[in-house]
């Protein structure tokens, strides 16, 4: 045994096997020993050993857990950051373990579908993930699940740039998970969208949203609706989001929303403790012309292109809407502003040090993900799927909690901020 506490363990392994595990670890660009590590942890997390001593024998009995698993189904997928939090969540409840296990995914966008495919199934071309316009399926060939989860495009319903609410292109989609619910009952729906849904279309298109729900299936859904403050959840961001779960009438549950820690963890925290290696999966820098150099130079940890003094040659010449997020940079010492996933200069986030864009493994620190996921596509590519997707970490510790709702555990909770009983009232 190592200072660490650490051992050797050594056992005798087919050849042929041993050559299989290493061309998949390499595939997967993991070392043999944390693979074995892992899976070694899923065999005990999976079976209770207890000690039994009979006629003065000490024994070693070792149980299968009872395994509770909840089928989920993502509709608009993203590249996984919710695919990614019900992977990994999970939870104890005497001799049993609640978790999910994913049935199918979609999403239209090339590159995302097979960053999730690669990351959620182990394969970048599974068949489980259903790469298509949602508008293109047939609908009532989808499976069943026990869960339906999908963050429906937020297009127009964000603050940034024009809101077109339910009268734009990605508005309505919303609908086909309606139609998904209709016919197939889940016992649970998590729906996500951005902050600015409750203002579109002066507040009707949120409202709507919500009755729809309620009222979907065979039974309707018991809907619990809240803001959530990410940064207020330990994530190392400023990402606020709708989050609506409901649980099926008929199942006498309510969901109550996880209190936050309000432990904050800052931009510097997240992207360099540990620090990324170099050469590390989407670790890319930008090319930066001397220009934006200069300009970043003169711009302090905070500030961003119009709230920092710059001289007369580094100044934009822009009308307008300034928007906040123009060559910002990031304060070191508070969560990061929102990662988003498109603009054009000067909405990259700026790195609080160096005078240069973040690299796309930064910004997906930042959502939580962990180094060894992979995302599939050229670098702006990556930029959309990490600005589009739900921070891991937030994700998981909102699905935990459906799990604990399952298995009937307490957990600390806050009352929602959104009031969705009056809102349903008002529809009616």
């Amino acid at each position: 045994m190592d200072k660490t506490g650490n051992t050797t363990f050594q056992f005798r392994i087919e050849e042929r096997l041993l050559s299989d595990f290493k061309l998949a670890c390499e595939k997967n660009q993991i070392k043999p020993s944390e693979a074995l590590r892992s899976a070694m942890k899923q065999y005990v997390g999976k079976n209770e050993t207890r000690v039994e001593i009979l006629d003065g024998e000490m024994t070693l009995k070792t149980e299968m857990r009872d395994e509770k698993k909840f089928s989920i189904a993502e509709m608009y997928c993203g590249p996984g950051g919710i695919g990614l939090a019900a992977k990994k969540a999970r939870i104890e409840e005497g001799n049993s373990r609640f978790c999910f296990k994913h049935a199918w995914a979609t999403d239209y966008h090339a590159d995302t579908c097979r960053t999730y495919a690669k990351n959620i199934f182990g394969d970048e071309n599974s068949e489980n993930v259903l790469c298509s316009d949602i508008r293109e399926l047939d609908l009532s060939k989808l499976p069943y699940a026990d869960g339906f989860l999908y963050g429906f495009p937020c297009n127009d319903f964000s603050n940034v740039g024009e809101s077109k609410g339910l009268q734009g292109e990605f508005g309505p989609l919303y609908q086909y998970g309606i139609e998904y619910i209709n016919k197939n009952n889940p016992k649970f729906i998590f729906a996500e969208n951005v902050s600015g849904i409750s203002n579109s279309n002066s507040g009707f298109a949120f409202k709507k949203i919500l009755s729809e729900l309620s009222e979907a299936g065979e039974f309707g859904y018991e809907l619990t609706t809240h803001l959530y403050k990410f940064e207020d959840y330990g994530i190392p961001q400023a990402r606020h989001r709708f989050i609506v779960v409901g649980f099926r009438k008929d199942l006498n549950q309510r969901f109550k929303v996880p209190a936050p820690s309000r432990r904050r963890k800052s931009a510097s925290d997240a992207i360099m403790k540990p620090p990324i290696s170099p050469g590390s999966l989407n670790h890319d820098y930008t090319r930066q012309s001397k220009q934006v150099i200069e300009r970043l130079k003169h711009i302090k940890p905070g500030q961003n292109a119009w709230t920092a003094e710059l001289p007369e040659h580094l100044k934009l010449n822009v009308g307008g809407a300034k928007l906040s997020m123009i060559y910002k940079r990031l304060d070191p010492n508070k969560p990061a502003y929102t990662v988003t996933g498109s603009g054009g200069g000067g909405t990259h986030m700026y790195h609080w040090d160096e005078p240069r864009a973040l690299t796309n493994r930064e910004r997906a620190r930042l959502q939580t993900f962990p180094d060894n996921f992979e995302f599939v596509g050229s670098k702006e590519s990556v930029r959309r799927q990490i600005g589009m997707a739900v921070p891991v970490d937030g994700a998981k510790i909102i699905l935990e909690s459906i799990l604990k709702c399952f298995a009937g555990q307490d957990y600390d909770f806050i009352e929602p901020n959104f009031d969705i009983q009056n809102i349903l009232r008002e529809m009616k």
